[in-house]
């Protein structure tokens, strides 16, 4: 079993709303939304084996009020309670408040020593474990191709802009206004070919030892399970990769507030997880999953729905 939160976006702030204006956050809560998350998952038992949080652990708010590093503290010393390893995927907040490299350096970097990586020595935090016999994780990095938390003199920040400009003529970077395809704004971002490459390989090894994978990232990869914005810039690509493998069960992301989900048309789950910051303090939005040989049973709690998954 394991634990999955999402979009945590922690910030000492009153409540506030989107970028909309039409949809509360509620800011100081979800902290401890994410401890009551904590002692839950504590008094499993048996105990979990980890917990996946799929980005946006804290909210781009502490970058403008100079709390960035406070904030993550604090978010990490609630999870850190765990006596289980946490796998952090990296989102669009965690860049507004740091640059990848300084990233790398927190608490939010889980790869494990000896992890397979995505490229050997590259900054991808792409990476593979596998915590039970023919079950594996594999956590791929969203944001290899991106704008944010890269130098502007750096040759992929240069190529992800001139992507995004080919595909987005809008002034504003982060409008999908009159877009084809409006997943290409800034807050998203995609798949680097290298990274394809490794996962496809990944998903080789998997389908040859008769492994069951999970995958996660914290943008949706699937139009059924997001809205037509939130989805990752190139997610056919890594789509068509799952798709060319029998490996992969399940893909969880994060991301589109409101959660989503769809069984595709090669037998994949995809569910992406509501939102723990649009969760009023009444409520909560976290879950457990409940792996067998042939489903996943997620156990959720608060707005977060109940779910099984076979395979």
């Amino acid at each position: 079993a394991f634990g999955v939160i999402a979009d945590i976006q922690y910030a000492d702030a009153e409540d506030g709303y989107d970028f909309s204006g039409f949809r509360r956050r509620y800011y100081r809560q979800s902290l401890r939304l994410l401890r009551e998350a904590v002692e839950a998952w504590a008094a499993e038992r048996p105990p979990l084996a980890f917990v996946l949080q799929l980005g946006d652990s804290i909210d781009g708010l502490n970058a403008r009020r100079g709390e960035a590093e406070g904030a993550l503290a604090k978010v990490l010393a609630e999870l850190g309670r765990l006596q289980v390893p946490v796998h952090y995927a990296w989102g669009n907040h965690e860049f507004y408040n740091f640059s990848r490299a300084s990233l790398a350096h927190t608490g939010l970097n889980s790869r494990p020593d000896g992890a397979s990586a995505c490229p050997p020595g590259g900054d991808c935090q792409a990476y593979t474990f596998s915590p039970a016999a023919r079950f594996r994780v594999v956590v791929l990095d969203a944001y290899d191709l991106s704008t944010l938390g890269r130098e502007p003199d750096s040759p992929r920040y240069r190529e992800s802009l001139q992507l995004l400009r080919e595909k987005n003529p809008n002034d504003d970077l982060n409008s999908p206004a009159g877009l084809e395809e409006p997943q290409f704004v800034e807050f998203n971002g995609g798949f680097s070919q290298a990274q394809l490459d490794w996962f496809d390989e990944i998903l080789k090894f998997s389908d040859e030892n008769q492994e069951k994978v999970v995958v996660m990232g914290h943008l949706p990869i699937h139009p059924d399970a997001s809205d037509r914005v939130c989805l990752a810039w190139n997610y056919e690509d890594a789509l068509s990769v799952i798709h060319s493998h029998q490996s992969v069960v399940c893909f969880l992301a994060g991301h589109l507030h409101d959660g989503g989900y769809c069984l595709d048309s090669h037998g994949v789950h995809h569910l992406t997880l509501e939102a723990v910051i649009e969760t009023p303090p009444e409520s909560n939005a976290f879950g457990t999953v409940y792996v067998y040989e042939d489903k996943m049973v997620l156990k959720g709690r608060g707005r977060m729905s109940d779910r099984v998954m076979h395979f």
